[in-house]
């Protein structure tokens, strides 16, 4: 349910909706999908507009100037400081600005717009023996975009550096309109830039800790001659705050041939840590790191209480497997284990992909939150930097679960705040100020990935100091002097416990028909699973992961898990969608849910979708008539029984064919004009199984469909096969083919 826009919001978008060819969104699913990323932050937008080239971006930065609202560039949303959500304008580039423009294979670049996912880049490169270097665990919906102005790294930056290491050019819209071309030796620097850095070349030069993952503030160091006056490096990392990305020109670097992973076990994750920085001199793909607690079933990993994953490359097996034993024995582990199949090692690879979303729920089922989700220190420090986190977490009485990128001292983790109650909030804010003087005394960086967002960028006086701090504003003016680009985040910032995305569900148990085990019995918990990692907005389907058909068959937020979790959490919160279980909003998200429970597998932090659309119908429709679908559909089973007991297909089919009885029938049935109505089979998937004298042989060129002598079955483990009411009465063959393959394995 919508209610009326107020007089400003109808005039702002009209005028867009005048500006720009790109679609323009205020309704309420349309902000909804974007009041969240993958952080703990939410905020909402007056509205949604889906640019379709730099011409409309500039076209919205014209129109929201004019109206002083603010506007904040969004890609795949999966950033987690909160630096992807905004109270003004939401440009959601992944719609149409997701081109790869173009590939030099030769010069080993790519020309790419901010929407374009990073998988797809990596697909076009890889037939050249090209990839671009940084790969977040997030690498089949996060965008280039976000990436640069997250300045992502990933599990490979020990080999391939951070985002802004791989970018050569960046295209550039200012919030007054001015389109630069961002590169070295100050080109595309807007008026004033070089004058503020060149005044300040003592504090760049000292006040910017040296490590490998330093994402915290505004890289203004790159702007030092020594450095190339870098001007594209200094934007990346710069969240949106001081321009507007359309275009890039990125580097690509060789893809190693063959690869081996040694999975090395030690006795916990500061021993893991502390043995890191030795194996860098081997120049390895990665070194990465994982605690015993992220790992609810360690099957396949070697003994331990934490593990490094360390990969190697070569031109050839033999030669990435020998750099790998030369790892295991310079390692010092208590265990350690040699993968070289590489479906074992996409396997093993999974555990830590999925770590962001496995992490947000304890062994015992406690739910844990990010907020100090990338901090990093200098490798050197990292073991002792765990034993003092270790010990602050007791202090504070929280728990985490660390695990990341240990070759390049960034640690990931997730804690059990308390984040729904004043009392746990406000040991939320004093953890962090703690920790944050922790990292600072062991040398190190708020933001080592993720940059700081809203989490972090109230606490960056402790690292930098008021000057430094100072500093930063003055380059936001230069860039950005209205203030309306992604304001709240990294300067001037909002306070790290504002507006917090629990604060807006309601403080009492909603009233349920479903049980919850998992979560306590709560449906407010249940929807809290969603965590925004977006696993289910990738469109990859070669794979074994099924979530989300919906997604990929649409490619709209709203048919996404994601999307009707959020949808679900605002229906929750009352303050956007104001009717509750009646909500048409939500209900029109999960019509296209097919409750395959594709999430319920697939989805790391377990957001069981097709029981949340069971509970939100029930309420939905109570005492209400359905649609006629949802009887159809729903009795389908019941009425192809009947049909099979009485034999009847072959007349149904012949009334299916004739046009104007089956254009009453899909009327009656709810079913859409443009479908054709299924043949029923004659002969069910059971009544073939039945009239079956003897299993498939492939020896005999059987196609074992035809009833003949009994003969031995397999001899392999006994297997159900289950088949579904479309399996049994509109589809058998694929029932049949099944039955072919399993016996054909000998089953």
């Amino acid at each position: 349910m919508s209610f009326g826009k107020g007089q400003f919001e109808q005039g702002l978008e009209a005028a867009l909706r005048r500006a720009v060819r790109g679609e323009v969104g205020f309704g309420i699913t349309d902000r909804v999908l974007v009041t969240m990323d993958a952080s703990n932050y939410r905020r909402v937008p007056l509205g949604v507009v889906a640019p379709r080239d730099a011409d409309d971006v500039a076209a919205v930065l014209e129109v929201c100037r004019a109206h002083e609202v603010p506007v904040v560039a969004r890609g795949g949303g999966t950033s987690i400081a909160g630096q992807a959500t905004g109270t003004g304008v939401v440009l959601d580039f992944t719609r149409h600005m997701n081109a790869l423009l173009e590939l030099d294979p030769g010069a080993g670049t790519a020309v790419v717009q901010p929407g374009l996912v990073l998988d797809r880049l990596q697909e076009a490169a890889a037939p050249h023996g090209l990839r671009f270097g940084p790969d977040p665990s997030t690498h089949g919906r996060c965008t280039l975009g976000g990436m640069i102005g997250n300045n992502s790294c990933g599990s490979h930056s020990v080999a391939w550096g951070t985002t802004a290491d791989s970018v050569r050019e960046l295209s550039v819209l200012t919030v007054r309109g001015d389109r630069l071309r961002l590169g070295r030796n100050w080109a595309g620097a807007p008026p004033g830039l070089r004058d503020l850095a060149e005044g300040e070349l003592a504090r760049l030069r000292t006040g910017f800790p040296d490590l490998p993952r330093r994402i915290s503030g505004y890289a203004l160091d790159a702007l030092l001659p020594e450095n190339g006056a870098d001007v594209a490096r200094s934007f990346c990392g710069s969240e949106g705050t001081l321009g507007l990305l359309t275009e890039a020109v990125v580097s690509l670097v060789p893809e190693p041939r063959a690869r081996a992973l040694a999975v090395l076990g030690y006795a916990d994750e500061s021993a893991a840590a502390e043995a890191a920085p030795g194996l860098l001199p081997l120049a390895p793909l990665t070194v990465e790191g994982m605690a015993a607690d992220l790992i609810r079933t360690p099957a396949g990993l070697p003994k331990g209480g934490a593990w490094l994953f360390v990969e190697t490359g070569g031109d050839t097996p033999g030669e990435a497997r020998a750099r790998a034993e030369t790892v295991v024995r310079a390692a010092d582990a208590v265990d350690a284990r040699m993968v070289t199949d590489p479906a074992e090692r996409r396997t093993l690879w999974r555990l830590r992909e999925d770590a962001a979303g496995t992490a947000t729920r304890m062994p015992d089922g406690t739910e844990a939150w990010p907020g100090w989700e990338d901090c990093a220190v200098p490798p050197a420090r990292l073991g002792a930097y765990l034993l003092d986190f270790r010990a602050l977490l007791a202090v504070h009485g929280l728990r985490g679960t660390p695990y990341g990128h240990f070759g390049d001292g960034c640690v990931h983790v997730r804690i059990d705040f308390d984040l729904l109650t004043d009392a746990g909030v406000g040991r939320f804010r004093r953890f962090s100020e703690d920790l944050a003087d922790l990292v600072v005394s062991h040398g190190g960086s708020l933001s080592g990935e993720h940059g700081d967002g809203q989490a972090r960028a109230e606490l960056l006086p402790r690292m930098y100091g008021a000057a430094t701090v100072e500093l930063f504003e003055r380059a936001k003016a230069v860039w950005d002097p209205d203030d309306l680009l992604n304001p709240g985040i990294l300067v001037r910032p909002a306070p790290l416990d504002a507006n917090l995305r629990f604060a807006a569900l309601p403080r009492r148990p909603v009233d349920v028909t479903f049980g919850y085990p998992a979560d306590g019995g709560d449906f407010r918990a249940a929807v809290r699973r969603c965590v925004g990692v977006a696993k289910c907005r990738t469109a990859d389907v070669s794979g074994s992961a099924v979530m989300c058909p919906s997604f990929r068959a649409t490619g709209e937020e709203a048919h996404s898990t994601r999307g009707r979790a959020r949808l679900l959490h605002e229906m929750l919160a009352g303050e956007l969608i104001t009717d509750g279980w009646r909500s048409t909003e939500v209900r029109d998200a999960l019509d296209l849910c097919l409750s395959c429970k594709g999430c319920r597998s697939d989805c790391p932090v377990g957001v069981d979708m097709a029981t949340y659309k069971a509970e939100f119908l029930h309420h939905h429709y109570a005492g209400r008539l359905r649609p006629a679908a949802h009887y159809s559909m729903g009795l389908l089973p019941v009425w192809l029984r009947w049909v099979a007991r009485t034999r009847t297909a072959p007349l149904l089919n012949a009334l299916a064919s004739t046009r104007p009885l089956a254009r009453a029938a899909r009327w009656a049935a709810g079913i859409a004009a443009e479908r054709e109505i299924p043949r029923v089979a004659e002969r069910t998937f059971g009544q073939w199984w039945r009239g079956r004298a003897r299993p498939y042989d492939a020896s005999r060129g059987d196609d074992g469909e035809h009833p003949g002598r009994t003969a031995p079955g397999g001899t392999g483990d006994l297997v159900v096969l289950w088949p579904d009411t479309f399996t049994e009465h509109l589809s058998p063959s694929v029932g049949r083919a099944a039955v072919r393959v399993l016996e054909a394995a000998g089953l």
